[in-house]
């Protein structure tokens, strides 16, 4: 449950993302594509902060949290990537 949470949360937080470097676009023309990598950097950062917290707080092992981490990271990352890409 607490994996579809962030990947949902991560989702909206795209959304956000996006609209702000659409909101901007119209004085910056590169404010989509600065609005797509940082989305990337926080979204890491936050997925990496998930991770460290199920290793130090709730005793599971690097190797467990590694493919949650590939998860609640990869998804999000990818739609952002391919949204710019195909349809921004």
């Amino acid at each position: 449950m607490r994996t579809m949470l962030f990947l949902l949360a991560g989702l909206s937080l795209l959304a956000a993302f996006l609209l702000l470097g659409k909101l901007f676009s119209v004085t910056f023309a590169e404010a989509l594509r600065w609005a797509t990598v940082a989305y990337v950097a926080v979204w890491f950062l936050v997925a990496a902060a998930n991770m460290w917290v199920g290793v130090a707080k709730a005793g599971y092992s690097v190797a467990e949290e590694l493919p949650i981490l590939l998860l609640i990271f990869g998804v999000p990352a990818a739609a952002a990537i391919l949204l710019k890409w195909k349809i921004l």
